[in-house]
C-alpha cells in the first residue's frame, strides 16, 4: 500500500489547488476534573501564537475501556478561558442545540462575547448518535433528525449578529444546508482532505452570509520528530485517522487541508492535557506553514 500523502516527502505533495490563508486552531482537554488543565493550555496556546482555542460539549463521555469520564460544562469553561486569555480566538466545538433552548445558548454566547470582544467562535451542531445516551441520560431526549435539525436553525438564526461567529457543524446534507442558508460557516470533524475539498467546495458556494468560512478539525499525535509520534501514539493507542507526526509532518497536513478549502484547521491531539502540545503547534508547526 502506497504511503498516505502526509507520509511522503515535502518534494512528492504536490496540488495545482490555490493555497490559502489558514488559521491554526487547538482543542482544550474538556475531560477532566481540574478545570486548571485547560486552563494551562489555553494560556500555553495564547502565548504560542496559535489562532484559536476550542471546547467540547459533552455531559459526559465513555472511555475506551466503557467507564465515565468527567465533562467540564462548556458554556462554563468557554467564559474561563476567554478571561483567562488575552489576543486568541475562543470557541465551541460544537454546542449543540438540542441540549439548551436557542433563546438560552444565544444569552450565554453573547454573554462570552463580551468578556472577549471579537474573539469568540459559537459552533453549533444537531447531534449525532453518539450524544443519544448524554441526553437521554440527563432526560434531554433525543429527536428524529427532522426535529434536531429545525432546533438547529432556531439555535443558529438566535445567536448569530451578536458578537459572534457562528459556525455550523456536522457533515449530514441537512446541516450543511443549514450552514450554507444561515450560519458564518461550516465545520467538519474528520475526513480526508479530497472529501473536505468537494465538500467545502459545495457549502461554500450554496453560502449565503458573507466571510462564509470552512473548517476541518481531526485527531493529531505530535512529536519532536516522526519517530518519537508513532512511539507516542503506539503507546496512546491512537486511533485509525490520527495524524501522526513531527511538526514539518503535522505542516504539510494543515497545508493540504487550506489548498482544499479550510480557512480553519483544529487540531485535536490524543494527549490534549499537554501544554507542549500547544507549545509545538505554534512555534514549530505554524511557522512551517506555506498556507499560513
Amino acid at each position: 500500500m502506497p504511503p498516505a500523502w502526509w507520509e511522503r516527502p515535502p518534494s512528492l505533495v504536490t496540488s495545482p489547488r490555490e493555497a490559502r490563508t489558514v488559521k491554526l486552531g487547538l482543542t482544550l482537554p474538556s475531560f477532566v476534573d481540574d478545570p486548571a488543565v485547560p486552563l494551562a493550555v489555553a494560556s500555553a496556546a495564547d502565548e504560542a501564537g496559535l489562532d484559536g482555542i476550542f471546547v467540547y460539549d459533552h455531559l459526559f463521555r465513555r472511555a475506551a475501556d466503557g467507564t465515565r469520564r468527567p465533562a467540564l460544562e462548556n458554556v462554563a469553561l468557554l467564559g474561563a478561558v476567554a478571561a483567562a486569555t488575552t489576543r486568541i480566538a475562543v470557541g465551541a466545538l460544537v454546542f449543540r442545540a438540542w441540549t439548551r433552548p436557542p433563546s438560552s445558548l444565544a444569552s450565554a454566547v453573547a454573554t462570552v462575547s463580551r468578556i472577549a470582544p471579537g474573539r469568540v467562535v459559537a459552533a453549533i451542531g444537531a447531534g449525532d448518535s453518539e450524544s443519544r445516551e448524554e441526553n437521554e441520560t440527563f432526560g434531554l431526549g433525543f429527536g428524529t433528525m427532522t426535529e434536531r435539525v429545525d432546533r438547529l436553525t432556531d439555535a443558529v438564526c438566535a445567536t448569530r449578529d451578536h458578537g459572534a461567529r457562528v459556525w455550523v457543524g456536522g457533515k449530514a446534507r441537512a446541516v450543511r444546508e443549514v450552514a450554507a442558508a444561515e450560519a458564518d460557516g461550516w465545520s467538519a470533524w474528520g475526513g480526508s482532505s479530497e472529501w473536505f475539498e468537494t465538500t467545502a467546495g459545495a457549502v461554500r458556494a450554496a453560502a449565503v452570509r458573507p466571510s462564509f468560512e470552512c473548517t476541518w478539525g481531526g485527531l493529531i499525535v505530535l512529536g519532536e520528530d516522526d519517530a518519537s509520534a508513532r512511539m507516542k501514539a503506539e503507546r496512546l493507542g491512537a486511533s485509525d485517522g490520527t495524524i501522526v507526526g513531527g511538526p514539518a509532518t503535522l505542516a504539510r497536513a494543515v497545508d493540504e487541508y487550506g489548498r482544499g478549502g479550510a480557512d480553519w484547521v483544529i487540531l485535536a491531539p490524543v494527549d490534549s492535557r499537554d501544554p507542549e502540545n500547544a507549545i509545538r503547534l505554534g512555534h514549530e508547526v505554524k511557522a512551517r506553514l506555506v498556507t499560513g
